[in-house]
């Protein structure tokens, strides 16, 4: 892994409720602010982009506008103060934050068409990549976290990056999820470089390069006679399935699904990225498709949690990996500079720089 922070990941939280209380976000928003004017001006948006899908930078971010470092609440929070901080300066900064919780985050695709007029390039990619990174984070990636807030980044230029999370009330976890545009060549196909957690699941990862022979599969699958597979599905329903599936034949409702499959057929999908991005197309259609695939043609997928990265810093006990230092040292100096350049009161200076040192000093092991 190299130094120039261009990952992008997936972080778990502790599943907090409630809101940052209003004179905290006010401040959070005027710092945040700041430091993405000091960002922009000294590196360019598209640089901005990179630093937000960093999962540790984004967490020492958070810290540092003064939220708890580690609850689920630094996500909405600090994407809710960045998209503040930017309205009504987009054109000026040249960077645009849509999206939200719950609601708001369906609203993502006319935010993007908001903007288009102080956009140098036509917002129809963006959406679809808004689209696609929450249809892969739900339907390829079933982790057992539900999303429930999507924030998408974007610049003038085009380019792009998510900030998206999805919660696990039994487990009471939440799971954050980071793309950054210049780093994903396929949606479908490992889009994540980097992904980190701390707690680790099982499910089904169908952008794992090890499930690229089912991906095939159940594409070609999903362009048969609907009738077809319903039979096949119910002529294996007395079988004895082998116990490695992290789902069941048993959870696939025949005439649901022959629904949803007439909907693909017709429209006759060339990629399983065209597959899920099929609307109406979610994570019970593509189960019943892997399962499908796997049992009649071998094509096992991957059942790995794709989290490979331990909140993207390593450990103290080297796993997954040593704690790179020079890394660490990297984000806290340029975090320090952009508070230092910021137009802030010099006491708001001192406490965000006190609390971005006790972060730096907590996951550094002291």
């Amino acid at each position: 892994m190299g130094s120039t922070m261009r990952k992008t990941g997936v972080a778990d939280l502790p599943l907090h409720y409630g809101r940052a209380p209003t004179w905290l976000f006010s401040r959070m928003k005027q710092l945040a602010g700041e430091i993405i004017r000091v960002v922009v001006s000294e590196f360019g948006a598209e640089e901005l982009l990179r630093k937000i899908s960093d999962p540790f930078w984004f967490q020492a971010l958070g810290c540092l506008l003064g939220f708890d470092w580690h609850s689920s609440g630094v996500t909405t929070t600090v994407c809710g103060a960045l998209k503040e901080a930017v309205k009504g300066q987009g054109k000026e900064l040249g960077f645009f934050v849509a999206g939200g919780k719950g609601a708001v985050s369906r609203r993502t695709p006319q935010e993007i068409l908001s903007s288009a007029e102080q956009l140098s390039v036509n917002p129809s990619p963006l959406i679809y990549a808004s689209k696609m990174a929450a249809k892969v984070d739900t339907a390829a990636v079933q982790d057992g976290f539900q999303l429930y807030h999507h924030c998408f980044f974007f610049t003038s230029q085009g380019n792009w990056a998510v900030v998206q999370q999805g919660m696990n009330e039994t487990l009471r976890y939440a799971r954050r999820y980071h793309w950054v545009g210049e780093k994903v060549e396929n949606f479908v196909d490992e889009p994540h470089s980097a992904i980190c957690c701390d707690l680790r699941v099982k499910g089904l990862n169908m952008v794992a390069r090890k499930s690229e022979k089912t991906r095939s599969i159940s594409t070609l699958l999903a362009k048969e006679k609907p009738s077809l597979l319903i039979r096949e599905i119910e002529g294996i329903r007395n079988l004895k399935l082998p116990s490695v599936h992290s789902f069941s034949i048993n959870e696939v409702r025949p005439k649901s699904l022959e629904k949803r499959l007439w909907l693909i057929y017709e429209r006759s999908p060339q990629s399983f990225e065209e597959l899920i991005g099929i609307p109406g197309v979610g994570a019970k259609t593509v189960r019943a498709l892997v399962l499908l695939a796997d049992l009649l043609y071998q094509a096992r997928p991957s059942f790995c949690d794709p989290a490979t990265y331990s909140f993207a810093h390593g450990g103290k006990d080297g796993y997954p990996y040593p704690v790179e230092r020079e890394v660490y040292d990297q984000t806290i100096s340029f975090l320090n500079r952009a508070v230092s350049q910021a137009k802030i009161g010099r006491t708001e200076k001192l406490k965000a720089l006190k609390r971005l040192t006790a972060f730096a000093s907590e996951k550094m092991g002291g």
